[in-house]
């Protein structure tokens, strides 16, 4: 509706898109974006310049893993190479034409003589009757607009849609990220709301994964297979659930119950096992440190990495597949970024913040508890039944399982230590301990 209405006011060839809660930091932003827009070799060929999305909000450490630094700088600008970064739904700027699903061609030219001029020989009292009409929802019955025309409709991300959909078009995009940010907004404040968040995003993403637009067959012979596949790692979010599940519950059970799931320590076979450990902790925390994030902040990304997967992206492939079956319809959750005082006192000092008898609250004190028994009792059977013999075949889950313990340590402080209103309801963690009581009654075999 908005580029419609904007089409009769001043119909600029470039229209920029930012969310309610972010604001311009950055008085070079549009200077910055007309310069690829300009350029002499490339410029006719990109369709929209994406700035990433940053927060003036952030903790020095990163509580939630909400800086998003290493998909900034090294995810998203890496996909420059294959064709450009996707359309985030803010902090962006597109050429009215393509909104308007024009088609790229080489001989395409910008006309940047149009817009305002053609605008002077009308009254304002036309132009708001103009802009009126087009504002009105049943101006789009029977058209394409939010199918091939604008942003594309009926998809709790729609911003992906429309960007693969420009992509598939033969523009390129391009990801342009100042030292000074050039948009800011606000970054959830609490685990509800960034749970909440990421459940929007992973359950959206998933739903076009699995709709037309799924990027290998809507983008196949239309975009590149290395970009195809930029596209899909966000969409596969949701279904990267179930084997984390499998990560945080099955070695440390296996490790309680005596069941080896691992080549001896001592054994070739564990080579590539100790590799795949070693390299991809080291990496990661060389990106986080580069990127500017501090040690702190990239472990408790590596937490939160864990958290939303056991919980939002569980949620959100749930209920995917809940209105795939018609049991639900498709609703769109908007992230509260409102917190009371206390709340925002605990954020500030860098507390994880509870306080609710949220279900996947549930889900992470039972998979807290659980590995902690688990280390427990796995301990002490090695130190009664062999230590040397049972630690050569144990030592790659016990390690797995000191680690997940190590990383839950803010959870048990929130169940059993901490006092303060943010702390683990009594319920979620009565709750858990029956959860965790039965999971360690299942057989695994």
């Amino acid at each position: 509706m908005q580029i419609r209405v904007s089409s009769v006011i001043s119909n600029s060839p470039i229209i920029m898109n930012v969310d309610c809660d972010m604001y311009s930091n950055n008085c070079d932003t549009i200077r910055d974006a007309l310069c690829f827009f300009l350029d002499e070799e490339m410029g006719h060929k990109i369709g929209f310049v994406q700035f990433p999305q940053n927060y003036n909000n952030l903790t020095k450490n990163n509580i939630y893993g909400n800086s998003h630094q290493v998909t900034n700088q090294v995810l998203m600008g890496g996909m420059d190479s294959v064709g450009g970064p996707m359309y985030v739904g803010t902090g962006c700027f597109h050429r009215r034409e393509i909104l308007c699903g024009r088609r790229f061609t080489e001989d395409y030219k910008e006309d940047w003589n149009g817009g305002i001029k053609d605008k002077t020989q009308e009254s304002i009292v036309e132009i708001e009757e103009k802009a009126k009409s087009l504002a009105a929802s049943t101006y789009e019955h029977d058209t394409q607009w939010g199918d091939e025309i604008g942003i594309k409709y009926g998809y709790p991300a729609e911003d992906i849609v429309t960007g693969l959909g420009i992509h598939c078009r033969g523009w390129k995009s391009v990801h342009s990220n100042p030292p000074r940010p050039a948009f800011l907004g606000v970054a959830p404040t609490t685990l509800a709301q960034t749970l909440l968040q990421h459940k929007r995003w992973s359950e959206g993403s998933f739903s076009i994964f699995l709709s037309k637009y799924c990027p290998f067959m809507f983008g196949h012979g239309k975009i590149k297979l290395r970009h195809q596949m930029g596209y899909s790692i966000y969409g596969l979010w949701a279904p990267n659930s179930i084997p984390t599940l499998y990560y945080v519950i099955i070695p440390s059970l296996a490790l309680l119950k005596g069941i080896s799931l691992f080549p001896e320590i001592t054994s070739p076979w564990m080579s590539p096992f100790i590799y795949v450990l070693c390299v991809k902790n080291m990496y990661s925390l060389y990106e986080a440190l580069s990127c500017g994030d501090t040690l702190k902040g990239w472990w408790n990304e590596q937490r939160m990495w864990m958290v939303r997967r056991i919980t939002s992206y569980l949620y959100g492939l749930t209920d995917t597949v809940r209105k795939l079956l018609g049991l639900s319809k498709m609703t769109f959750a908007v992230t509260s970024k409102v917190s009371e005082e206390s709340e925002s006192k605990r954020y500030e000092q860098e507390i994880m913040e509870f306080g609710s008898s949220a279900p996947e609250y549930v889900i992470i004190a039972t998979v807290a508890l659980l590995n902690l028994n688990c280390l427990v009792v796995g301990l002490c059977q090695i130190m009664t039944g062999g230590w040397n013999i049972l630690l050569n075949v144990f030592s790659p889950q016990l390690i797995l399982c000191g680690m997940l313990v190590i990383t839950n340590i803010p959870f048990y402080e929130a169940m059993f230590v901490r006092k303060d209103k943010g702390r683990i309801p009594f319920s979620v963690t009565l709750a858990s301990i029956g959860f965790a009581i039965l999971a360690l009654l299942v057989p695994i075999v």
